[in-house]
């Protein structure tokens, strides 16, 4: 049986998140013996992806990524564009190819962490830890016995909550015939797109060149479209209004995001845990999870280096996760014009001051002075019906 302190169960940016915290080479000190177990290629390992976020100065993964940006635009429907300087901020964005390289270059020369291919059959309380029954891509069975397991794989369904949306997306990476974008500023929410029946959409381009650019279509709804309606909102968007001629399209990616205020348990075991995404990594009301995940592997490897419980921490508090839900719940009602809304708030509050709030890190005074910007009457009326609704398993 293979033995470890601490078996990390996949390998995207949670799991290579906290391998690479945990990984050490200090002569003398004690790093914990890691084992990370990814699935093999194929339906169980996702694709290329991208992830954004946004900090002050460098950051640990700075190497991987692609481009920055210090201003950022947002686009109504119709009128005025909005623009923010975010400093001392920085919009990143980095492909998970690159950041799968970083990582992976830096645990080769880590003697504590190991990797292997396999899907992972079952895990099972043992006394001391757990045992994680094994289907490597030989073929033979194997067991592995650790003390404490993190479990990054995405949920098999969305746990009941009082509202669900999905944020749901499809994208081009293009290279345009002539100079079409502004490198200095992306676009991160551009609503003169065609308005669905029920919840919003929006136009998000990040240009990485004059003329290269990742441009997608998103929405917030609780339908997914078929990949002909992605194709064709995304054309419409690039041709009618981007305008932005004959392209290229290099490489495309599509994603789905639960935007719920459903609990999320971070712990499922003694010595089982969940991280990332599934175990509440992703901030509802935006769908941005790479921080989030970050501040708990942050924790997760502390709490292992010093010798405590190595419980991963809620990535938002109480009362951010609180107002997602007020949010949520006011959007799927339709008391809220969503387009409006945001475009309001990034109109009214400093744009490094916004992009706080939404990573949950403004204090109460700063959440107070921000929630006045929302249509407070439908806001309020919302607050007040919310813990009388059910919970109910997203249909």
């Amino acid at each position: 049986m293979l033995k470890a302190d601490v078996a990390v169960i996949g390998a995207g940016a949670a799991g290579l998140s906290l391998a690479h915290r945990l990984s050490g080479h200090a002569s003398g000190a004690r790093f914990p013996s890691v084992l990370v177990v990814d699935a093999p290629p194929g339906p169980l390992r996702p694709g290329p992806r991208t992830w954004c976020f946004w900090e002050a100065g460098r950051g640990r993964f700075d190497a991987a990524v692609r481009s920055q940006w210090r201003h950022l635009r947002v686009r109504p429907p119709a009128g005025p564009v909005v623009e923010g300087d975010i400093a001392p901020l920085r919009y990143k964005m980095i492909r998970s190819d690159d950041f799968e390289y970083l990582v992976a270059r830096d645990l080769a020369r880590s003697p504590n962490v190991r990797h292997l291919e396999a899907t992972v059959d079952s895990v099972e309380e043992v006394a001391e830890g757990a045992r994680l029954q094994m289907s490597p891509s030989d073929g033979h069975h194997r067991a592995l016995h650790a003390r404490w397991v993190f479990d990054t794989r995405p949920l098999g369904s969305i746990p009941a909550a009082r509202t669900t949306l999905l944020q749901h997306f499809h994208g081009w990476f293009v290279r345009t015939a002539r100079p079409a974008f502004d490198c200095g500023t992306a676009e991160l929410m551009d609503f003169r797109t065609a308005q669905p029946c029920e919840g919003l959409s929006f136009g998000y381009v990040l240009p990485t060149g004059p003329r290269e650019a990742l441009v997608e279509y998103t929405e917030f709804s609780r339908q997914v479209l078929t990949a002909s309606g992605y194709e064709a909102a995304l054309r419409r968007y690039v041709e009618d209004v981007l305008s932005l001629g004959d392209l290229e399209i290099v490489a495309t990616e599509t994603g789905l995001i639960p935007m719920t205020d459903a609990p999320m348990p971070r712990r499922i075991g003694t010595s089982v845990f969940r991280i990332g995404a599934a175990g509440g990594a992703t901030r509802p009301s935006t769908g941005y999870t790479f921080a989030g995940l970050q501040r708990q592997t942050r924790a997760v490897a502390a709490a292992l280096r010093q010798g405590r419980r190595p419980v991963p921490p809620a990535a938002h508090s109480l009362r951010a996760r609180t107002m997602d839900s007020v949010l949520l719940r006011a959007l799927d009602s339709g008391r809220v014009d969503g387009p409006d809304l945001f475009c309001r708030l990034f109109a009214r509050v400093p744009a490094a001051r916004l992009l706080r709030f939404l990573d949950g890190r403004t204090s109460l005074l700063e959440d107070l002075a921000v929630g006045r910007h929302a249509p407070v009457g439908p806001m309020l009326r919302t607050a007040l019906e919310l813990p009388h609704l059910p919970r109910r398993p997203f249909a």
